[in-house]
């Protein structure tokens, strides 16, 4: 196994890079292909669930899309230290709709 040493201006990589996906696991960078799901067979439940987890995410983009309804994310994410799209898929799943 080769061992890489990073100089100051490149401390980390994140992220899938040319075909290879780099992380930090336990403070050391590993590098390894990316899982081939091709042949997955999802139950119906992983199926709903990934497909209402589209949902959240496609209303999150409209609401940061929307200032009102961004600005209103956003006040509510300084309050809680989170980040405003968090917020906004979560607010999703649990039912609640700004632009209505």
């Amino acid at each position: 196994m080769a061992k890489v040493e990073l100089n100051p201006a490149l401390r980390q990589i994140r992220g899938q890079l040319d075909g290879f996906v780099y992380r930090v696991r336990y403070g050391k960078q590993t590098i390894s292909k990316p899982p081939d799901m091709s042949r997955v067979k999802w139950s119906p439940a992983q199926v709903e669930h990934r497909n209402r987890f589209r949902r959240a995410v496609a209303y999150a983009r409209a609401a940061m899309a929307e200032p009102k309804v961004r600005a209103v994310y956003e006040q509510e994410a300084m309050q809680q230290g989170k980040r405003p799209f968090d917020l906004a898929v979560s607010d999703y799943f649990k039912g609640r709709d700004l632009f209505g």
